[in-house]
């Protein structure tokens, strides 16, 4: 009887494992902006693959103007994928907070990081994308759009002098 109980159980958290959006490979639906490369669908925290965006405090110079540019990133990603819906997302990983790690793409097909980093609201983050984003970051610091307008500090640099740790990028 007790080994019965146990399988059904463990039959029970397969089920719920093989279920979960992350193991369906992809994950589809409106995405609301948690901030400039976080989304969420359906309840799953979804980090973008291969971009860094300035966090939400993060405050950038422009025109001798102080800005909250990760308040900014996060607005313009927000109009952007409103224009075209659902947004698609292909799972790549689990980063350390649990969230998925995906390459999304509005309905139209466009691709949401290369988008953030050609508008210039996020970097080329090398040491995950693998140098991908590299053209789009050259054309927004040539053409100075987003936080290329002016003076910012690396978002994971911002948030380990925030943190008083050493940063990981």
């Amino acid at each position: 009887m007790q080994y019965k109980i146990a399988m059904t159980r463990l039959l029970a958290a397969l089920f719920l494992v093989l279920a979960s959006p992350a193991m369906a490979q992809t994950i589809e639906g409106r995405a609301s902006v948690i901030d400039g490369d976080t989304i969420e669908i359906h309840g799953e925290r979804i980090r973008l693959n291969g971009v860094d965006a300035p966090e939400s405090w993060q405050r950038c110079v422009a025109d001798g103007k102080e800005y909250r540019c990760g308040k900014d990133a996060a607005f313009a990603l927000d109009e952007w994928l409103a224009a075209s819906r659902p947004t698609r997302c292909g799972f790549v990983d689990r980063d350390r907070y649990g969230r998925m790690v995906g390459d999304c793409f509005r309905a139209d097909g466009a691709a949401v990081g290369e988008w953030l980093v050609r508008s210039g609201w996020a970097v080329d983050w090398v040491r995950y994308s693998g140098g991908e984003f590299a053209d789009a970051q050259d054309d927004a610091r040539r053409n100075g759009r987003g936080i290329w307008r002016g003076a910012f500090e690396l978002p994971c640099e911002a948030r380990a002098r925030r943190a008083k740790r050493k940063a990981s990028c």
